[in-house]
């Protein structure tokens, strides 16, 4: 079973490391207790959306990118759940849209008119 306190606890916890700060630190920057930081950070408390704002703060980290990453980590958790469980995966078709190419045309004078169903747009 995918536990989200987890998964959160793990992606908190990395955000700190790659900033190179103690739990310490972050603790008393988000002004939240060493200890239920750590339970947090090992998945063991549910954070509130207070307590993930504050540290979301102390990290200078938007609480967006945290939940992004935190979405990710899911799917990847899910799938190799369903691979484990030998069920099929299911994946959203996406239409697929003919390349067209540009050239010699300011990027500002481009107007894309996309057909009602969602796509995905590059630009190059």
């Amino acid at each position: 079973m995918i536990l989200l306190r987890r998964l959160l606890g793990d992606v908190l916890r990395r955000q700190r490391q790659r900033q190179g700060r103690t739990l310490r630190e972050v603790s008393s920057s988000a002004r939240v207790s060493l200890g239920y930081l750590s339970e947090v950070e090992r998945g063991q408390k549910e954070a509130s959306s207070e307590l993930l704002s504050a540290i979301c703060d102390a990290l200078d980290v938007r609480m967006s990118e945290l939940m992004r990453e935190v979405s990710d980590e899911l799917a990847l958790a899910e799938l190799a759940e369903s691979a484990a469980a030998s069920e099929p995966v299911r994946t959203p078709v996406r239409p697929m849209l003919n390349s067209v190419s540009v050239t010699g045309v300011p990027p500002e004078r481009v107007t894309i008119k996309a057909p009602t169903e969602a796509v995905d747009v590059v630009a190059a």
